[in-house]
């Protein structure tokens, strides 16, 4: 029975399993007996481009199939991974809802726009998770956290950009009433520090990140990358998740009592 190996971001961790992506991401988001709910979000990884760095002898001897089942999950680290991972050896993402529904995105090509004035805001997944304001965009924001610019840096990032509305070009008029941000005022004097302050480049709204992730807050797509290279996986038009990925959609949009 084949074998696959994922990136998960939620938390951090490399896992071998027997179970294809979307049997995988509903197994994360809800486990085998249904009672527990969380979301997920995971890329998968080319296990042919990883053999020479994992201990696929470990890996052969967990991943059986026992009663009739397949093996979920065997874990393989969960300490420093992304960085020690190839970007050549990721393949899709999937987003995974708190109820079990799989979105999977495919990579694609960032156009960015050289004329943009806007402000931007970040949601670090992995491997640290603070929120950042900035008026970087996704490649600048990308270079920055993992050049040589910043004394503290990382060797590579992953995140998403997320909605801000009117705040990006008006943080002062700017509507903010259908943003479901925690602390609305503190982002907002973020956005207008930026904005009247040209020599600050990024400000952290919030320190840590805990919770979920709400999907529809993302504006265009997950980002993931060094200070050489991107991969870009964008998010669907809202067409798109209204129609062709409805069933999501519409799990993605409940707000779950937990």
């Amino acid at each position: 029975m084949e074998k696959y190996l994922y990136l998960s971001a939620t938390p951090e961790a490399l896992i071998a399993s027997m179970l294809p992506p979307e049997d995988f991401g509903s197994y994360l988001a809800v486990g085998t007996e249904k009672r527990s709910r969380g979301q997920a979000i995971f890329f998968e990884v080319d296990i042919e481009k990883m053999k020479d760095l994992l201990p696929m002898d470990y890996i052969d001897s967990r991943c059986v199939i026992i009663n009739n089942r397949p093996k979920r999950s065997v874990y393989i680290s969960i300490y420093r991974v992304l960085e020690n991972i190839p970007l050549e050896a990721l393949k899709n993402l999937y987003l995974v809802t708190d109820d079990g529904m799989v979105l999977e995105l495919k990579q694609g090509v960032y156009q960015e726009n050289e004329n943009e004035l806007e402000l931007h805001l970040y949601q670090e997944l992995m491997p640290v998770t603070p929120r950042i304001a900035s008026s970087l965009s996704p490649k600048e924001f990308l270079t920055y956290m993992t050049g040589q610019v910043e004394h503290i840096r990382l060797p590579k990032l992953f995140f998403v950009e997320l909605s801000l509305n009117g705040l990006a070009t008006d943080p002062i008029n700017g509507k903010a009433d259908n943003l479901p941000y925690p602390n609305i005022e503190h982002l907002r004097d973020c956005l207008i520090g930026l904005k009247y302050e040209p020599q600050k480049i990024k400000k952290t709204v919030i320190r840590f990140f805990q919770g979920d992730f709400l999907f529809r807050t993302c504006k265009n797509g997950f980002f993931i990358g060094d200070k050489d290279n991107l991969l870009f996986y964008p998010f669907p038009s809202i067409e798109e998740l209204e129609s062709k990925y409805f069933k999501w959609w519409k799990s993605a949009s409940i707000i779950s009592f937990k």
